[in-house]
């Protein structure tokens, strides 16, 4: 399975491999848990530490990070914070041999799967991996989804963007050349070109695109 590049150049994830990302210090741990992945069919790639993750971990990955909490250096919750600075967003599962309900508590804010005791058994891991392979899966065609509406907007001219606004509100042609203070015959010429850009025939379908459409971070 591979990236893929879209219309609008950015890269999407949707034929990645789902694949579960463990970091532990501890080569006991990281050999355990990649053998039992390993037995029940899952792809898994191991790591010593959260920086060795960090700087040498696919920048483009589809599935999990199975996350140590603490460890010397970057402990599992400080880089739970650096990839989401970094934009590299997986789900999180940790697991700790002496957690505190204060780092839980700050890993589920952070967006954390699950956060779980060591020794995890083996039906609980395999568990919440199935959950982060599903929170992955749902984040991904979300993602997509909005590469492919912001790919189809950017098409579309100033003018054009603001007339067809003003058609997914309700509002007339004339009343449209009214509000811009232009004629009723050009505001249907942005109207028809806009319609086309987008790759939709009717109101009620622009509206749900611009529904489905999530606002450009401020």
């Amino acid at each position: 399975m591979y990236a893929t590049t879209s219309r609008s150049g950015l890269v999407t994830t949707s034929l990645l491999t789902q694949t579960v990302y463990i970091v532990d210090d501890e080569e006991s741990i990281r050999t355990s848990l990649t053998r039992l992945l390993s037995a029940a069919g899952i792809p898994c790639q191991a790591f010593r530490s959260a920086d060795e993750y960090f700087e040498h971990g696919p920048q483009i990955a589809a599935g999990c990070l199975l996350l140590d909490l603490s460890m010397p250096g970057c402990t599992g919750l400080e880089l739970q914070e650096k990839l989401s600075e970094a934009g590299r967003i997986l789900p999180v599962i940790f697991l700790t041999g002496a957690g505190d309900v204060p780092s839980s508590v700050r890993a589920m804010k952070g967006g954390a799967v699950d956060f779980l005791t060591k020794p995890v058994a083996k039906a609980q891991l395999l568990g919440a991996i199935r959950t982060a392979f599903s929170r992955d899966e749902t984040a991904r065609q979300h993602q997509a989804v909005q590469i492919d509406l912001r790919s189809r907007f950017s098409r579309l001219t100033p003018r054009e963007d603001q007339v067809i606004r003003l058609v997914a509100r309700g509002l007339l042609n004339k009343q449209i050349a009214a509000e811009l203070g232009t004629v009723e015959k050009t505001v249907k010429v942005h109207r028809a070109r806009a319609l086309a850009k987008l790759e939709i025939s009717s109101v009620a379908a622009l509206v749900t695109l611009l529904e489905r459409l999530d606002p450009v971070p401020a």
